[in-house]
């Protein structure tokens, strides 16, 4: 099992490409399902994930060919295997987004209750009873969603909370669906706004992505298109606070500034120099930092996914400042291993209490979920001594050759076995 290894006090500094985003990605691969036609896809980052996904869209059918650097082709002309089997789907819960759209074009589907970062329940009722509305009769017996329609009608459907692959299961399935489906608080993030793009190219009539409120006007059939997935944010924002931590001077380039604006803002308030073109963002740092409150929520505010790498600012940061996580109710796992590299932290329900510390020691932890595992080379990139970092695998599937992009800017981090 690999496992990194940070030698930290390094000064970060230089330009860093960032890779497509992998929670873009993930979605668009699956729209493969809805076309017999071919779908042409760039900036598909080489991810984990990324690999769990097509091996997935494979074993139902789907013909895959990489090409020169991240580019894929997917054809999806037949789809003999109309199953999602619990293997394939254990390690990601995103394999749930091929429920939509192969029930959508075949009128039949089973999937596997899906697995993923043990960060909290992320329940797919809100899948369920969406594709029940669309008219889907739909069973759980032994662990597998089944589901079946003749053809899918056009529904108003009212999510009682936002969530971004229910969002983007029901976009998907309404395209092919018979009539209007009205999506009402529908998820407004960026990824979302992409799939909806691709979408939109393959000949679906969708209205209103990135709002609250989404129409899509069903048609018989999509075709083909080429789409290019858009920048990872949450990748370009653990960059910019590597930047601020480390005292340094980092340009994220092939980025999405759009995206990340609470981001840039919590980092102005931290005392980090923010700048931004077309397709970068710059941050530059002295290192001292002022502790910053947090509190994550749906898209366009603060990104859950961006919260364990603030609390690894917030340790190094003076003053003491709050983080409160409101999506999933289980992802304060990284605190206890923040506490091995000597962080003050305490935590009380949804929020913890940061206490900025004059310094971070090295030491042995342990990955625990995606996120939490950059929150700790975050830590280790400005720790004392020698942090080793275990079970990366979970880093692996979000964050493309991030030890290789890391050395170009100036750490000394390596992968060993």
């Amino acid at each position: 099992m690999d496992a990194l290894l940070i030698h930290g006090g390094q000064t970060l500094a230089g330009e860093v490409r960032i890779s497509g985003a992998k929670n873009a990605a993930l979605p668009i691969l699956t729209a493969s399902l809805l076309t017999a036609d071919t779908l042409e896809l760039s900036n598909v980052p080489h991810l984990k994930d990324i690999s769990t996904m097509l091996a997935l869209l494979g074993h139902m059918g789907v013909r895959a060919t990489p090409g020169a650097g991240n580019h894929v082709t997917l054809d999806g002309a037949a789809i003999p295997n109309r199953e999602a089997p619990y293997e394939m789907v254990k390690t990601m819960r995103a394999a749930i987004l091929v429920l939509g759209p192969t029930l959508a074009r075949f009128g039949e589907a089973r999937v596997s209750l899906p697995g993923g970062c043990a960060i909290g329940s992320r329940p797919v009722d809100l899948h369920i009873k969406g594709l029940q509305a669309m008219g889907a009769e739909i069973v759980i017996e032994h662990g597998y969603i089944h589901a079946k329609a003749t053809r899918l009608k056009g529904a108003h459907i009212a999510m009682d909370v936002v969530t971004v692959t229910g969002t983007e299961n029901l976009m998907m399935a309404a395209a092919l669906a018979d009539g209007t489906t009205v999506l009402a608080n529908a998820a407004r993030e960026p990824e979302v706004v992409d799939l909806a793009k691709c979408l939109i190219a393959m000949g679906a009539k969708i209205e209103g992505a990135g709002s609250g409120v989404i129409t899509i006007q069903g048609v018989p059939e999509l075709h083909g298109a080429a789409h290019r997935v858009m920048p990872d944010r949450i990748e370009t924002g653990t960059f910019l606070v590597a930047a601020a931590m480390s005292g340094g001077k980092i340009r994220a380039t092939h980025a999405q500034p759009d995206t990340l604006v609470s981001v840039m803002g919590k980092l102005a308030d931290a005392g980090a120099h923010v700048t931004r073109g077309d397709d970068w963002i710059e941050v530059e740092s002295d290192g001292v930092l002022n502790a910053v409150d947090v509190r994550t929520a749906p898209h366009p505010a603060f990104p859950t996914d961006m919260q364990a790498q603030f609390m690894a600012m917030n340790c190094i940061a003076s003053g003491a400042a709050s983080v409160t996580e409101t999506i999933f109710e289980n992802r304060f796992m990284h605190v206890q291993e923040l506490r091995r590299l000597g962080a003050n932290i305490e935590v009380s329900g949804h929020t913890a209490l940061v206490r900025g510390v004059p310094q971070l020691d090295g030491a042995i932890v342990m990955a625990t979920d995606l996120r939490a595992s950059a929150c700790l080379v975050l830590a280790g990139l400005v720790a004392r001594g020698e942090t080793k970092i275990e079970r990366i695998y979970h880093l692996d599937r979000g964050y493309e050759r991030i030890e290789e992009k890391l050395t170009q800017l100036g750490a000394r981090i390596e992968r060993v076995h």
